[in-house]
């Protein structure tokens, strides 16, 4: 009878710590997730913004197929659901998506263990006579946009540096979402990063925005900033930094040429945000 009361005790004492708050039953064994360590961080901490250079049905059916991967998909003109647009989610956000590729950012390599992608549909861009000519993006399809950023930003506690273009982290193959992409909108927001006009005119500090300026001091200085800048890098390679850079930071001119403007800028965006 004595054997028989403390088994019942056992297994009223193992009840109460099943039903106690912070330890989960599971099949075999218990978890006690009272004491969480200090020194975890989240796995996300980048940002990657896309564009699909394709209409809608084709861009989600790449991006479903056994190559490529992204977790969302926003369509140029997003449906209306309950007065809500809808946007896709391809992949769940605990997961890994294959959507940026080889790649660096502030000393990063394989941003696709560490970032969770937006894939924009856009046309991307069209060579006319020699020039290339991007797709704008929709109102619309930017306005869908806006709420989804902020959930994820504010999930992960992403930096602003750390909102980027694939451009940004893939300059010598990328250049999505391109010149058109509403970057300084979007960091009044409070999505991603944008220098205050202000600390620009003072690095400026007269010069006209066109004047040349050397060309290893301004890549030093996107280098620090987060970019993948290597000394054996080629002037055309140098030149597609220097674009990828303008195009998100400068759009009015992403010709790959460094000026004063530009240098100004990467200096106001290193004095608000720091180095890598």
């Amino acid at each position: 009878m004595k054997a028989f009361t403390g088994i019942i005790a056992l297994a009223l004492l193992l009840t109460g710590c099943a039903g106690e708050k912070g330890i989960i039953d599971k099949a075999g064994y218990q978890l006690d997730v009272r004491r969480a360590a200090q020194a975890a961080y989240p796995r996300v901490k980048v940002l990657v913004i896309h564009y699909t250079a394709d209409d809608f049905d084709t861009s989600l059916a790449t991006l479903t197929d056994k190559h490529v991967s992204a977790h969302y998909l926003v369509p140029d003109v997003p449906p209306l659901h309950n007065g809500k647009p809808r946007i896709w989610q391809l992949v769940a956000e605990q997961e890994l998506a294959w959507h940026a590729g080889a790649s660096f950012w502030r000393g990063a390599t394989r941003l696709n263990d560490t970032s969770i992608g937006i894939e924009l549909e856009n046309r991307g861009w069209q060579k006319r006579n020699g020039v290339k000519y991007f797709a704008p993006f929709s109102a619309a399809q930017i306005a869908a946009l806006v709420p989804l950023a902020k959930d994820i930003i504010t999930r992960y506690q992403i930096a602003p540096y750390n909102v980027v273009a694939h451009a940004d982290i893939a300059p010598q193959r990328k250049d999505d979402p391109g010149p058109l992409f509403p970057w300084q909108a979007l960091a009044a927001q409070g999505i991603g990063a944008w220098p205050d006009p202000q600390r620009v005119a003072f690095y400026l500090n007269g010069r006209m925005p066109d004047e040349p300026v050397d060309t290893a001091s301004l890549l030093d200085l996107l280098a620090r900033y987060g970019y993948d800048v290597t000394p054996e890098m080629t002037l055309a390679q140098q030149k597609r930094v220097i674009m990828a850079f303008q195009m998100h930071f400068r759009p009015a001119r992403w010709d790959g040429v460094a000026d004063a403007q530009t240098q100004a800028i990467a200096e106001a965006l290193l004095e608000k945000y720091g180095q890598r």
